[in-house]
């Protein structure tokens, strides 16, 4: 009877390890995308042509799972980093979700908060990969300079 508790108990976290670890792979969370913009307010600061180009390759720890940077630059509002390559050069405030909601509007607007100061917008939008079903996500965002950066995570 000891033996069969100690297998059980042991295929029961081996299952929880697996989901968690499986969990962790499908998507970034909220804490990692506040800090992977933290992380890019920061080099942007030290070298904007640089980190642009890190953020568009997804190098430097830019694109990890779901989360990438995305910048346009102000005030014309034109992308010039995302992951979705087909973005760059199109005004933020064009695109809506898949519900209609201007959601290039609302990211504008965020980015003309002041510099430093942190905001979040709701949205549907294709996770990155084969599947364009868009799915709930919420990005962060910032006035850095002359540009608007923020990272999104997924729901």
């Amino acid at each position: 009877m000891t033996r069969t508790f100690a297998i059980a108990a042991a295929s029961a976290a081996a299952l929880m390890l697996w989901t968690g670890a499986f969990a962790q792979q499908a998507g970034g969370t909220r804490d990692e995308a506040k800090a992977m913009l933290v992380k890019a307010v920061a080099a942007v600061k030290a070298d904007k042509t640089k980190a642009l180009d890190l953020f568009n390759k997804g190098e430097g720890g830019f694109r990890d799972r779901d989360l990438y940077v995305f910048c346009v630059s102000m005030p014309d509002g034109k992308f010039v980093a995302h992951a979705a390559k087909q973005l760059i050069g199109q005004d933020v405030r064009t695109l809506k979700d898949a519900t209609g909601k201007p959601l290039g509007e609302e990211l504008y607007a965020a980015y003309q908060k002041p510099e430093g100061e942190i905001g979040e917008v709701s949205y549907l939008f294709p996770r990155p990969g084969a599947d364009k079903t868009p799915v709930p996500k919420v990005s962060f965002t910032t006035r850095v300079g002359d540009l608007g950066c923020g990272v999104g995570y997924y729901k």
